[in-house]
């Protein structure tokens, strides 16, 4: 049973820690909705979408003035020239998933990138053609691995191989994804899990996946969707073949914003076939436009087409942030404040909700996936009474409730805020 708030967990001390927080001033650099003329919005939902730094209206302006007074001689003499753009976000976002700058790229969207990464990485042939997934795997994702699977000429039904929960909530104990690779690694050609489980919220060990997996012969790749900028990742030394990821989540790129693409250095040369464009090139003899197709080396060699300007000149500003606020801090305040946030509601919500997301701080990010004890209902319910109180969380099918404290604008007293009015809710449902 839970009991009632205690001096310690009053909105005072809720306060004394955003007070002692030393990252309290990032907030002051992100656009908060307002609830009501009185209050912001307590926004959960940065991992469906991030908040608008305040420096993203001005970065857009400045590309459009370049773009009206020097035309196409932008792409040499703009403030951030646009032939080299995408170049601009490389070295952070290579910091920021633990990879080395000729590793990754910023290009597409996450699900173009995913297909891209499928003709070079998914090769099947008669003894070796499925694909591991988890069961419950993001749609687009399972599409995606299907579709490809048809392409191929093969069979769903006997080529997707999809990893069952063993845990009580139905997350997967890492023992289970080692069994199911040791179980099929022989006829699976590839590996795709996620960084982060988009509905439970569970990390996977993208290390022990990879190892486990490159060991049965099998290449590995990862949807870092809701990893990136969120958990700590080490993409070089896990020695994952790919990873693909969006950027409007955690990194506060925008709506459909640019994604990103890592592709280990091993590949960084190779002849793997893939879909070609003009702007993945070689860049020294791109323009002399001759026929034949000369890979440029790392990712880059998969890009397709010129960078999308006005939508990397918002991520190019998130990075800025979390270059300057560094991934170790944030990573600090984000068990911290998560660690709150899920002792608040064991304490104070217990006979309410249940924390579907790992105990375990090593298999957790920021969001919590909560699940209101009773039926789906009471789930909607609660999920509408938090919003009509600017509480934004996001609701995924069938009973879950998700809520991310995320540590660049996300605070105490915003995690306090939620408990409280869902006591409130609690209470008028007798």
């Amino acid at each position: 049973m839970s009991t009632r708030l205690n001096p310690a967990q009053t909105e005072a001390d809720a306060l004394a820690r955003d007070a002692a927080d030393p990252l309290a001033a990032l907030r002051d650099r992100f656009l908060i909705p307002r609830h009501d003329a009185r209050s912001d919005q307590a926004y959960f939902c940065g991992n469906s979408l991030g908040l608008q730094p305040r420096a993203t209206r001005q970065a857009l302006l400045d590309e459009l003035d370049d773009w009206r007074d020097l035309a196409v001689e932008a792409h040499f003499r703009g403030r951030h020239p646009w032939m080299p753009y995408h170049q601009f976000v490389r070295d952070d976002l290579a910091s920021l998933v633990g990879a080395q700058p000729q590793e990754v790229v910023a290009m597409n969207s996450l699900t173009v990138n995913l297909h891209l990464m499928l003709v070079s990485f998914y090769r099947p042939d008669a003894s070796r053609n499925a694909i591991l997934i988890e069961r419950g795997a993001f749609p687009s994702d399972r599409h995606a691995v299907e579709s490809q699977i048809r392409l191929h000429g093969l069979d769903p039904a006997q080529a997707l191989i999809e990893i069952d929960g063993d845990e009580p909530d139905g997350t997967l104990s890492p023992a289970a994804i080692a069994r199911a690779i040791d179980e099929h690694g022989a006829r699976t050609a590839l590996v795709l899990l996620p960084g982060v489980q988009y509905r439970s919220g569970e990390v996977f060990d993208l290390k022990a996946i990879t190892r486990s997996a490159r060991a049965m012969g099998c290449k590995v790749g990862f949807d870092l969707a809701h990893a990136v900028g969120n958990v700590e990742l080490n993409l070089h030394d896990a020695g994952c073949d790919f990873a693909v990821w969006c950027s409007y989540k955690y990194l506060n790129a925008g709506p459909g914003a640019v994604a990103g693409c890592f592709v280990h250095e091993r590949h960084a040369r190779s002849d793997l076939p893939r879909l070609a464009g003009w702007w993945g090139h070689d860049q020294s003899t791109r323009f002399r436009m001759e026929p034949g197709f000369i890979a440029a080396p790392g990712a880059d060699g998969w890009q397709l087409s010129n960078p999308p300007i006005l939508a990397l000149a918002p991520l190019r500003v998130s990075l800025v942030i979390f270059r300057e606020a560094t991934m170790a801090a944030l990573l600090k305040k984000s068990r911290s404040l998560t660690a709150y946030f899920a002792e608040l509601i064991r304490t104070q919500l217990d006979e309410v909700l249940h924390i579907v997301t790992p105990t375990d701080p090593a298999r957790r990010g920021c969001q919590l996936s909560l699940r209101v004890r009773g039926s789906r209902d009471a789930g909607r319910s609660l999920f509408e009474h938090l919003s009509r109180h600017g509480i934004v969380t996001d609701w995924r099918e069938p009973d879950v409730i998700r809520a991310a404290p995320t540590p660049l604008y996300n605070r105490h007293i915003d995690c306090l805020r939620f408990v409280l009015a869902t006591r409130a809710w609690a209470d008028a449902q007798g």
